[in-house]
């Protein structure tokens, strides 16, 4: 590979360490997945798990509260919104779990700075310099070929200088760098030791990219016969089904939609939104069940805050606080989990967060992935480690 195709790799978007790939000992669980689901824009919680029995939900909302027709059962006082109906088969059989109340003190209410800290696992006031699970996961011992991909693109949850963090995007693009030949540095490189430790790792990245690769080759698509939807989401989670059934080894897989940022008109964009939402993961489960990997499989959704609990003059929601966010799998007890919304105690219009983010990750990390040291340990609640079946 010549100086001029590494940097044209490094534009793509791909995430090649700075730093020796070095594996520490770790207590782990090894073979299982973890699949983020970027909710981009900010999710409105209140119109995903609905409080539908509480009569000040319609008060705050007249005009974008939804009814009990277009509502969902989840037994108590919430319910799904049915534009979802197709997770209704996965919360049935228990493969589904949603942690309400989720936040973090200090709300900041601007998309790049909030997703930045959920990204990086930040406080309210800053962000941390890696992806918030980066460390941890590198600390795994078993063989990989990669320690995440990207399938969106985004590679902010991924930051890190150590590592194998890809992003690739289609199975087009990962023949066009399968294509890219390493050749021996030249004398500029040896010159630059900056410019030969990139090479150094542009070659590991290019050794890691050709087993990907040659997996796909030799697999059999677990999609035959099942058609996902349309859109973007749908198409990643075809491409996350596909490098999981051809035991691509990746311990992080991320996916994103966009378009919650639902100031305007709320209702009919909202669904559709959710539709889409739902229809991926619903689609992906039966792929994954058909593979045989659900059970070592957990997908988990994440957005950069939730919507103000009171409408506002546009028919639509601002910026807010606290939402509920979705975990499924095959390996987990589902249900509802965390505080219901409460309605009655808003802190100026938004909900107050029950639950820090940042004991989330350390459920991921501590219960799923068995690394219990992981550095959200503080903020562990072991009532949330019941997620775990």
């Amino acid at each position: 590979m010549e100086r001029r195709q590494l940097l044209s790799l490094l534009a793509a978007g791909l995430s090649i360490p700075l730093a020796p790939l070095q594996l520490a000992r770790a207590a782990q669980r090894s073979g299982r997945r973890l699949i983020l689901v970027e909710l981009s824009g900010a999710n409105d919680g209140l119109n995903t798990i609905v409080p539908i029995k509480n009569d000040r939900y319609r008060a705050i909302r007249p005009s974008v509260a939804l009814n009990a027709s277009e509502v969902l059962s989840l037994g108590g006082d919430m319910a799904l919104n049915s534009r979802m109906n197709s997770l209704m088969s996965a919360w049935n059989a228990g493969d589904m779990a949603v942690v309400q109340g989720l936040g973090y003190p200090d709300q900041n209410r601007s998309h790049f700075k909030s997703i930045a800290l959920w990204e990086t696992g930040g406080d309210g006031k800053k962000a941390g310099r890696n992806g918030w699970l980066t460390e941890d996961i590198e600390r795994l011992e078993q063989p990989l070929d990669a320690h995440g991909i990207s399938l969106d693109g985004g590679m902010g949850v991924f930051a890190s200088s150590s590592g194998m963090w890809i992003s690739l995007t289609s199975l087009r693009e990962l023949k066009t760098l399968k294509d890219y030949q390493m050749t021996t540095p030249g004398a500029g490189a040896q010159a630059n030791p900056a410019l030969a430790l990139l090479m150094d790792r542009a070659s590991t990245l290019d050794a890691s990219m050709s087993r990907i690769s040659a997996k796909v080759d030799a697999s059999h698509s677990p999609t035959s016969g099942l058609q996902f939807g349309r859109g973007a989401l749908s198409s990643q989670a075809a491409l996350a089904a596909r490098l999981i059934a051809a035991d691509v080894e990746a311990p992080v897989l991320k996916l994103k939609i966009s378009g919650f940022d639902t100031h305007e008109y709320q209702q009919g964009e909202h669904g559709q939104l959710l539709s889409s939402l739902a229809g991926a993961m619903s689609d992906l489960r039966l792929a994954l069940k058909r593979s045989g990997h659900w059970d070592d499989t957990l997908i988990m959704t994440y957005s950069e805050f939730g919507r103000r609990a009171t409408e506002n003059r546009s028919s639509g929601t601002d910026h807010g606080t606290a939402a509920p966010h979705f975990l499924l799998g095959g390996s987990i007890r589902g249900g509802l989990f965390g505080d219901d919304p409460d309605l009655e105690n808003l802190d100026d219009g938004d909900l107050r967060f029950t639950l820090d983010y940042r004991s989330l990750y350390d459920f991921i990390l501590a219960k799923w992935f068995g690394l219990p040291t992981n550095r959200f340990a503080g903020y562990a609640q072991n009532w949330l480690y019941d997620i775990s079946a």
